[in-house]
């Protein structure tokens, strides 16, 4: 089945990890990028769990209600009963939940992730072939630049200043993807001049 990909803003938002091992550390390494307050259930909970900054630790057992005020849950136990327990509770308060390793206990999926500052990517194959997501990362990852960051940052500054420039919505947008392609080429911000010259040739070429 194909997943719809919602993009959520979870900056600060609160959410629930159920299990403290490995499988949950995964989980945790995934969503610490976007900032969300993460609490962690387990009644063990592994080292490198304990060395990430900014975690609420709970050493003990799930307990009903844990996901009360949650904005999402990942479901990491052992246990496929209680994982189902927390499935069915999160699904009762309607707060999205992710079992690990059971699609069936799932109301959103993580993706494989490509991160590089405001981009993402996030790629899914519905579960057929999570190798086939994970090798479309990795030529993802290859294409993208380093400093792409700086480009998005340059990118963004240049939209405004040619949305002044270019009133007409269909040559602008020529000239954005020429932007574009010109800064991904270079893997770096092109000059004033250079784009100018952009702006010269594809306005040029649309009248």
């Amino acid at each position: 089945m194909a997943y719809f990909p919602f993009f959520v803003d979870i900056g600060g938002k609160p959410g629930l990890i159920a299990g403290g091992g490995i499988v949950a550390l995964r989980k945790i390494e995934k969503l610490q990028p976007f900032m969300p307050r993460l609490t962690v259930v387990a009644p063990e909970i592994c080292e490198e769990i304990r060395n990430i900054q900014g975690l609420k630790l709970i050493e003990r057992k799930y307990e009903p209600a844990d996901e009360a005020g949650m904005t999402f849950v990942i479901a990491a136990t052992d246990n496929r009963d209680v994982n189902r327990l927390i499935h069915d509770r999160c699904k009762a308060a309607s707060i999205p939940i992710n079992t690990v390793d059971d699609a069936e206990l799932c109301s959103f999926i993580f993706p494989a992730i490509v991160n590089r500052g405001n981009l993402t990517v996030g790629i899914s194959t519905g579960g057929s072939s999570p190798t086939a997501a994970i090798c479309l990362k990795e030529k993802i990852n290859e294409y993208i630049p380093e400093n792409f960051e700086e480009i998005l940052e340059f990118l963004n500054v240049k939209r405004c200043e040619i949305k002044k420039l270019i009133p007409d919505d269909r040559k602008r947008q020529g000239v954005l993807k020429k932007l574009f392609y010109e800064c991904m080429e270079k893997g770096c911000a092109i000059s004033d001049e250079e784009l100018m010259d952009i702006c010269r040739r594809e306005v040029s070429c649309c009248e």
